[in-house]
C-alpha cells in the first residue's frame, strides 16, 4: 500500500481539502495530489462515494482547482470526492525542464513519454489511470466503480482522450476548453514531438478528435468553451471534435458561452453545471 506524506489540511465547506505527496511508481518521483472529502465521507467514513478526478491546465498544480474553480460547496451538496493530481513530475533536473512553459514542468500532457530523457519520469497516462486510480480506492472511502473524469484545457485533453481510451474506469466525463485537436495546434506538436518523437500515428492515440471515432465509450461529454478565450481558433480548435461528435452522433453537448475567456473565473462560473452533469451520471 502507498504510503502517503501529508503536506497540509483545510476545512472547507463541512469537508476537507487535504494534500499529500508520495513516492509515485509510475513517474519514479514523488507526485502531488489533493483531496476533497466532503462531509459525508466525514459523517459515514466506511460509506463508499462517487470520486471525480480534475486534471488542470498547462502550468497549473495540484491545488489550482481547489483553491479556485469553487467546486466545493457542490461536492460537499452532491456528495462527491474531488481529486486533483499535478500536471507533471517536478524538479528532475532534466534538459529543458523548466525552460518554457508550455513543455516540461506543470506540462506532462497526461501521455506516457516515449522519447528519453522524458521516457524516465513522464508517464502520467499510467499514473493517472493506474496508479493514482489504485492508491484512492486503497486510501480514501471512494467507489471505484463510480469514478469520473474531467478537466481544463490540458487536462480536459487529458480527460477526454483517458476516457475514450479507458471506458471500464470511467463513468462520467466533462471538460472546459479542452486541447480537441492536439496533433494540430503549436502546443500539442511541441508537446508530441517533445515526448513522444516524430511518429503521428503514435501522437494520433491521444488526439481526442481523433479518438472520439474508435472509441467503445458513449459517455455523456459536457463541454464548455468561452467565446473570448484567447487560446479558441489557435490551439482548442472544438469545432474538430464538435464535428467529429457530429459524424458519429456521439452524446456531446458543446456549449459556447458567451463574453468567457480561459481563466478560472469562467471555471467557477460553470462548476456546478458540470458537477450536477458527473453526479447524474454516476448516480
Amino acid at each position: 500500500m502507498n504510503t502517503l506524506e501529508l503536506i497540509n489540511q483545510n476545512h472547507s465547506f463541512g469537508g476537507t481539502v487535504t494534500f499529500y505527496k508520495h513516492a509515485s511508481r509510475a513517474c519514479k518521483t514523488d507526485m502531488n495530489f489533493s483531496v476533497y472529502l466532503p462531509p459525508q465521507a466525514l459523517a459515514e467514513p466506511n460509506k463508499k462515494l462517487p470520486v471525480l478526478f480534475w486534471l488542470s491546465g498547462l502550468t497549473c498544480t495540484e491545488e489550482n482547482m481547489m483553491a479556485k474553480a469553487g467546486a466545493q460547496q457542490y461536492a460537499a451538496e452532491l456528495g462527491l470526492i474531488l481529486i486533483a493530481p499535478d500536471t507533471s513530475p517536478r524538479d528532475l533536473n532534466l534538459p529543458k525542464e523548466n525552460e518554457s512553459w508550455d513543455f516540461g514542468s506543470g506540462a506532462g500532457f497526461y501521455i506516457n513519454a516515449s522519447k528519453s530523457p522524458w521516457n524516465s519520469h513522464y508517464q502520467m497516462e499510467d499514473y493517472v489511470v493506474s496508479e493514482l486510480f489504485d492508491l484512492v480506492g486503497e486510501q480514501f472511502p471512494a467507489d471505484m466503480n463510480k469514478a469520473g473524469i474531467f478537466g481544463h484545457s490540458m487536462g480536459g485533453h487529458g480527460a477526454i482522450t483517458l476516457a475514450f481510451k479507458y471506458p471500464e474506469k470511467y463513468k462520467s466525463l466533462s471538460a472546459f476548453a479542452p486541447i480537441c485537436a492536439p496533433t494540430l495546434c503549436l502546443w500539442g506538436k511541441k508537446a508530441f514531438a517533445g515526448y513522444l518523437g516524430s511518429d503521428k500515428n503514435i501522437w494520433a492515440e491521444h488526439d481526442a478528435h481523433l479518438l472520439i471515432k474508435k472509441t467503445a465509450a458513449r459517455l455523456p461529454l459536457l463541454i464548455d468553451q468561452g467565446s473570448e478565450d484567447p487560446f479558441l481558433q489557435s490551439q482548442l480548435l472544438p469545432d474538430h471534435l464538435v464535428n467529429a461528435a457530429n459524424d458519429i452522433d456521439y452524446p456531446m453537448h458543446y456549449r459556447l458561452q458567451t463574453g468567457y475567456d480561459h481563466s478560472y473565473y469562467f471555471i467557477a462560473t460553470f462548476m456546478e453545471d458540470h458537477l450536477r452533469h458527473h453526479a447524474k451520471q454516476l448516480a
